[in-house]
């Protein structure tokens, strides 16, 4: 086998790209955690700092380990999660400390503080992380005994308010982090007009489906941007850095909220459209709608980082709002297809709130059918 052999040259070539693409893939990784990191490694030093410089603790361990804890490496820590886990475990080290005072540490100890943490925690929340969260603190209580009773207690304390703080101080969910997931619930919703698109003005049945399936797979990059834009917006409330993004953040919202009607409005016309692709006929004016709108749908996306680009939105989707009227389009159009255009008519309107007009105002400029 010679170097010019194709088995060859694809057996280096492929593993080599995969290579690559996996290094991006930890880079990018590693790179969307350095604000965790900080706020984990900022927080948990000081806790522990003052816990054992300023109040003489001998080994605040819990006030480390509570810090970590709570905060993590996941990326949407809002505060509301931050607390909640934090006091998921002081009640798991205010168990362990209760058995410590009344019966001592030892094997069968650790066993009652554990079950009562557990079944605590588990009334408490329903998440299974609380519990677990809550029970690795009690166990590290019962198994690092130093120090006057309860004063684990007080360096969990010092751990929770720590990160606390730490989370409006040095913020995690950055705005290009909820950007990122904007653009990229922008790009799926292109990539599926686009599907549907061509499938209408080529009548083709399987490209129809394909576009349907990627309609259904939007709301997973809806959810995503929920998340990271309501993180953002809570701990913008308490984070005196964010304050100027408060407002824009509130917009985004309006947008990720008619965004989310779009992607369910663009669903069912998809389905109408793989509907009538089955017959392998074109229908090349509702495919010129749809990309009008499609269009629309862009200046909407680039309107997120520039707000003066809203009106060019909302012009470029009362072009064509104004004129779907199905009838009037296709005045020998059959059933299937008028029902298509009109399946369009609360996507407009969709996509015209999410540029800034009232839903009201949007839907007066609908033509009467």
């Amino acid at each position: 086998m010679t170097a010019d052999d194709p088995s060859t040259t694809v057996g280096v070539v492929v593993p080599r790209s995969r290579l690559r693409s996996t290094l991006r893939r930890r880079v990018a990784r590693v790179r969307d955690s350095l604000p965790a990191v900080a706020q984990i490694v900022v927080a948990a030093t000081a806790a522990y700092a003052f816990a054992h410089f300023v109040l003489g603790h001998p080994v605040p361990l819990l006030a480390a380990t509570v810090t970590v804890s709570s905060l993590g490496l996941v990326r949407d820590a809002r505060p509301w999660r931050v607390a909640e886990t934090v006091m998921g475990m002081l009640v798991g080290i205010l168990i362990a400390e209760i058995v410590l005072v009344t019966a001592g540490s030892g094997w069968w100890q650790i066993a009652v503080a554990m079950t009562t943490t557990l079944l605590v925690a588990r009334f408490l929340s329903p998440q299974p992380g609380f519990a677990l969260a809550a029970v690795v603190q009690s166990l590290i209580a019962l198994v690092v005994v130093t120090g006057a009773p309860f004063l684990r207690l007080v360096d969990g304390a010092i751990g929770g308010a720590a990160a606390l703080i730490v989370t409006a101080l040095i913020p995690r969910t950055l705005r290009r982090t909820e950007l990122r997931d904007a653009d990229e619930l922008f790009d799926a919703l292109e990539v599926a007009m686009a599907t549907i698109v061509r499938a209408l003005r080529r009548g083709d049945r399987v490209r129809a489906e394909r576009g349907l399936e990627r309609a259904r797979s939007l709301q997973t990059y809806v959810d995503a941007w929920s998340g990271s834009l309501e993180s953002g917006r809570e701990v913008a409330r308490i984070s005196p850095f964010l304050r100027r993004q408060r407002t824009e953040l509130q917009r985004h919202e309006r947008v990720r909220q008619s965004l989310d009607l779009a992607t369910r409005n663009l669903r069912v016309v998809a389905r109408r459209a793989a509907y009538l692709c089955a017959d392998g006929e074109t229908r090349p004016i509702p495919a010129d709608l749809l990309a009008e709108l499609a269009r629309g749908a862009s200046l909407v996306r680039d309107s997120l980082d520039d707000i003066s680009l809203e009106p060019a939105a909302r012009s470029a989707v009362v072009g064509v709002i104004r004129r779907l009227d199905p009838a009037a389009l296709l005045p020998d159009g059959g059933v299937g297809e008028l029902n298509l255009v009109a399946a369009m008519r609360p996507l407009a309107v969709d996509l015209l709130t999410a540029a800034g007009m009232p839903s009201a105002e949007a839907r007066a400029l609908l033509p009467r059918i």
